[in-house]
């Protein structure tokens, strides 16, 4: 069995960056969230929340909607079919490398 370790190197570095990572496995189990809030569960600051949105919005993985309550900014936003569709791909591409790599036995004389 050829060790699954190269495959890591396959990945989507957009979606495997770990606050993007975040970001979008909170967005698939809700239907939105407010930018106060993901900055609340992810603890990024709001510049680095929003640097990170704004990639993953160009990518099409989340809508971002700014919005005015009152006089107060809001935004909201929500992952994609897209989005949804690659999250869901990434982690059971995870899921498979994990699986893998516990099974992986390394060659006689590797180490």
């Amino acid at each position: 069995m050829n060790a699954p370790f190269e495959q890591l190197a396959t990945l989507d570095r957009l979606i495997h960056e770990p606050a993007r990572l975040s970001l979008l496995t909170a967005l698939a189990a809700c239907d939105s969230a407010d930018f106060l809030y993901l900055q609340g569960l992810t603890g990024l600051s709001k510049g680095n929340l929003s640097s990170h949105l704004s990639k993953l919005e160009e990518a099409g993985l989340v809508t971002v909607e700014k919005q005015f309550k009152g006089k107060t900014p809001h935004t909201l936003l929500r992952i994609t079919d897209t989005g949804r569709e690659a999250i869901e791909r990434h982690w059971e591409q995870l899921e498979k490398l994990r699986n893998r790599a516990q099974r992986w036995v390394p060659e006689e004389g590797s180490g």
